[in-house]
């Protein structure tokens, strides 16, 4: 895993996908949400990388936190809060 980058998201932006915020280690299973990303961007202090899935309505990733991303998947691990974010490409 590595820190995060804007760019490994820019495959999943206009795309159908599900999300959900997990504990990091997956116990707490809470259900993927299915979204459409429209946008991401930093957060005005720098210190967050935003996912937006309208206008208003976003979260934001730690940019300390770790990330691995594929063509289908992406995921973040946020150490500090002990949370994983994770988007993934639906049919």
């Amino acid at each position: 895993m590595e820190l995060i980058k804007k760019e490994d998201l820019d495959g999943f932006v206009r795309e159908k996908v599900q999300v959900a915020i997990l504990d990091e280690d997956g116990s707490d299973k809470a259900p993927f949400v299915p979204k459409i990303i429209e946008k991401t961007g930093l957060c005005p202090d720098g210190t967050h990388l935003r996912i937006y899935f309208d206008q208003m309505n976003f979260f934001a990733v730690p940019l300390t936190s770790s990330a691995e991303a594929s063509e289908t998947q992406w995921a973040a691990i946020d150490q500090e809060a002990g949370l994983k974010y994770v988007i993934k490409k639906r049919a």
